[in-house]
């Protein structure tokens, strides 16, 4: 009963909230670029939101004639190395409703990417993706796009954003990974949602439920929900039987897929899991992921023939 294949089925023993859009994201009238003069007082307010159609603020607008026309002086700058060209151009595509510029410009606020950082307005272009696309068709290329949108409010919406209106608020949070997980069967929804039940955080404290989100995700290839669902396995109770050796078996594959900079956790449970582990266990959960291994390998020759 652990994670079924279909998403829909885990929602329906969930009796979690039901499935609809979420209500509007919260937003507010952003400052123009002309409202404040550089260096002046004013300088440090919140850049520009997405709803019009901006420069970059240290540059007015140059006119395109289409979104795609602004795309490709996107590119074009881009590989010339002009930043501020290039989000001059993105913004305006963005303010046509383009939605990868707008998810692009999101991330680029939200890391600081070629633009300084700015949480509020990368918050503004993911709210309006959510906000206009919730419907978009899962398992197309804009659905991936508008699920990473829903993941990226939840965990703003889960920490807040310090000096703004955007507090934290764990229902809201919720309802994003939610959404995001179910409809869209996002794995970083599924595993922010599985995170929340175990945490109790915007919902009722549900360990099984938790195992059925982090399962659905863990068998997307999300490491970090590999490394959690098998440490679920390993440790059992609540609800999740123990099954040492499949525990082992999906911190191993965790393991493989681990970024060494930013995921060393997953590495040093990995460790620490198999060096507690009996010889027999170790060698039973090997040989499953060698038969994984198999498995996606042969299945992978399948779909190039």
């Amino acid at each position: 009963m652990l994670g079924g294949p279909q998403v829909a089925l885990a929602q329906d023993f969930s009796g979690s909230k039901p499935l609809l859009p979420p209500r509007a994201i919260p937003g507010g009238a952003l400052p123009e670029p002309e409202d404040s003069v550089p260096g002046g007082p004013g300088a440090a307010a919140v850049a520009p939101g997405p709803d019009t159609p901006t420069a970059h603020t240290a540059l007015p607008l140059v006119p395109f004639t289409s979104a795609r026309d602004a795309l490709k002086a996107w590119m074009r700058d881009s590989t010339a190395g002009n930043k501020v060209g290039a989000v001059r151009a993105l913004e305006y595509a963005a303010s046509q409703g383009h939605l990868t510029a707008q998810y692009k410009l999101g991330r680029m606020y939200a890391g600081g990417e070629g633009v300084p950082a700015n949480d509020l307005k990368a918050f503004e272009y993911f709210s309006k993706i959510a906000d206009e696309n919730a419907d978009a068709m899962p398992g197309t290329a804009d659905a991936r796009l508008v699920g990473s949108a829903f993941v990226a409010l939840g965990n703003y919406f889960s920490d807040g954003i310090k000096g703004s209106y955007v507090k934290p608020n764990p229902d809201r949070a919720f309802d994003m990974f939610h959404y995001a997980a179910s409809y869209f069967g996002d794995p970083d929804g599924q595993y922010n949602l599985a995170r929340l039940y175990m945490t109790g955080q915007g919902a009722s404290r549900d360990p099984r439920q938790a195992a059925r989100w982090m399962k659905l995700a863990a068998e997307k290839g999300h490491a970090p929900a590999r490394a959690a669902f098998g440490e679920m396995l390993l440790r059992g109770g609540e609800g999740v039987p123990r099954q040492p050796v499949l525990g082992l078996m999906w911190l191993a594959m965790a393991r493989e897929g681990a970024d060494p900079a930013r995921e060393a956790w997953i590495i040093e449970r990995h460790d620490l899991a198999f060096a507690a582990a009996s010889a027999s266990d170790r060698s039973a959960a090997l040989a499953l992921i060698e038969r994984q291994h198999l498995l996606n390998s042969r299945g992978g020759n399948a779909a190039q023939n």
